[in-house]
């Protein structure tokens, strides 16, 4: 009887504190909507890509996760046209989402009120997913293309972001301090427009946050919390959770088989023909002595290498 007391107790307290951040979606509904992830997650539902498949994500290019989803019938994956924040490096971590709609007074009033920290002090909506971010994280927001008087991140918040996460941002709508984000080293982020002011001016409720780590839409994408989200070359690509790691291996043989292809045909080895299209035995062997032989001197983890290796028949 007292366990069950302390069950039900503990279930209430997990309720409020789910209520307290605000439209945050229910760890068992979040495992439902993710069912082929079947790894590690964080207490919240989330999918817990592990760390070392995100780092080797860093190498991955657009087109080499795109085919991967493509052939899986994930069609819908990447997002393009994007203003950046450190163009030139690559974001990768595993998605936090927020949505917000137009303002709304009624459902911003409750929205607050079920908002309310413990003290009794009220956070702006915008704080809240904030706070829920960790290392690894990336801040993924469609706040609907909002221009004038929409943003909600400036650098006040990117260097909360960035101290938390240690990434950018993935923003649908406009950003402001765009100077200032600049300024915050490793901020790698993706937004649509750039404007001085900022949401919900007094008198002028324009924004209201309808959703937290739930699915939401960025472009085309419906992006999930935990999709590993890849930003580079001006696109974005959210890739689902289990295939992660398919992404990374065939990226990295890929990688791998460009290497020796290329330096094949600079020492005359083998034509542009022979490489370009379905390689020979003999080729296919050459290729695999050659992965032995190099194998501390590629850019892909030596285990990689001897697993891939461990499939081959030649």
């Amino acid at each position: 009887m007292k366990l069950t007391i302390v069950t039900a107790a503990l279930v209430c307290l997990l309720g409020r504190a789910t209520a307290s951040l605000g439209q945050q979606i229910s760890r068992e509904e979040l495992i439902f909507l993710t069912p082929d992830w079947k790894g590690e997650r964080f207490p919240d539902g989330r999918p817990k890509v592990p760390d070392a498949i995100l780092k080797r994500m860093k190498l991955v290019t657009h087109e080499e996760a795109w085919a991967v989803l493509k052939n899986e019938n994930y069609r819908y994956q990447f997002t393009g046209d994007w203003q950046t924040i450190n163009p030139d490096s690559v974001l990768v971590g595993r998605a936090l989402t927020a949505t917000f709609m137009p303002g709304r007074p009624d459902v911003h009033r409750v929205t607050d009120e079920k908002g309310h920290t413990k003290d009794g002090r009220v956070k702006s909506q915008n704080a809240w997913p904030i706070d829920m971010l960790i290392k690894g994280d990336v801040y993924v927001v469609d706040q609907f293309g909002m221009h004038e008087d929409g943003p909600t991140i400036g650098d006040n918040l990117g260097n909360s972001i960035y101290a938390k996460t240690g990434n950018g941002i993935v923003y649908e709508g406009a950003v402001r301090d765009v100077a200032g984000l600049k300024e915050i080293g490793g901020f790698t982020s993706y937004f649509r427009s750039y404007h001085p002011s900022h949401h919900n001016p007094d008198g002028n409720l324009n924004t209201t946050l309808v959703g937290i780590n739930r699915p939401t839409r960025i472009g085309k994408v419906m992006v999930m919390p935990g999709d590993v989200v890849l930003g580079r070359d001006g696109g974005v690509c959210f890739i689902p959770p289990h295939l992660a790691e398919k992404v990374v291996k065939t990226s990295e043989i890929i990688r791998l088989r460009d290497m020796f292809g290329h330096q094949r045909l600079r020492e005359q080895k083998y034509t542009p023909g022979q490489i370009d299209t379905r390689w020979s035995a003999e080729i296919e062997k050459d290729f695999s002595q050659w992965l032995n032989a190099h194998v501390n001197e590629l850019p892909v983890p030596k285990e990689q290498i001897q697993e891939y290796l461990k499939t081959r028949t030649w």
